[in-house]
């Protein structure tokens, strides 16, 4: 099913709600299926239970009231901070204390082990800190040589 065959809108309590002919589906969630290469493509919009109400090619492809609906509950639910620069390291045996800049502002972070950073693609990394919590590397060679330098030592 795809949401041109329904209405998407949200209750009195926030939550998204999809209409369609036969069937109300309450508290449906957006979920990206590539949420660091193709953020703005492949969106499911599942239940409570995880199961499937509707499939989003695009989000490009939607009237704009949709787009925007699914667009604030996406934003609502992911955090996931960039890297822009590296300030510091405690320690290149970990666990160690990083000190970085990222696009919503500086923190620090606590590296548990080196498997804690993981290798997306030749350039891309994602790193877990000690509460679970994702910073995105998007593009490593964008970092200063700095920063690579005290990166290079965790890799």
């Amino acid at each position: 099913m795809n949401l041109s065959d329904c209405k998407l809108s949200r209750n009195a309590f926030g939550k998204l709600v999809v209409t369609t002919k036969d069937q109300i589906h309450e508290g449906v969630v957006p979920v990206r299926s590539f949420p660091i290469t193709a953020i703005n493509e492949g969106i499911a919009l599942v239940d409570g239970h995880g199961h499937e109400v509707i499939w989003i090619d695009s989000l490009a492809e939607l009237p704009e009231t949709e787009r925007i609906l699914i667009e604030q509950e996406l934003a609502s639910r992911e955090f996931m901070p960039e890297i822009k620069y590296i300030d510091r390291v405690s320690s290149f045996a970990t666990p160690s204390t990083w000190q970085v800049q990222t696009d919503r502002g500086e923190t620090c972070f606590i590296l548990k082990g080196e498997e804690d950073i993981r290798r997306l693609s030749l350039a891309t990394l994602l790193i877990t800190d000690s509460y679970g919590i994702h910073f995105l590397i998007r593009n490593r060679s964008m970092l200063d040589r700095h920063s690579n330098k005290l990166l290079d030592r965790f890799l």
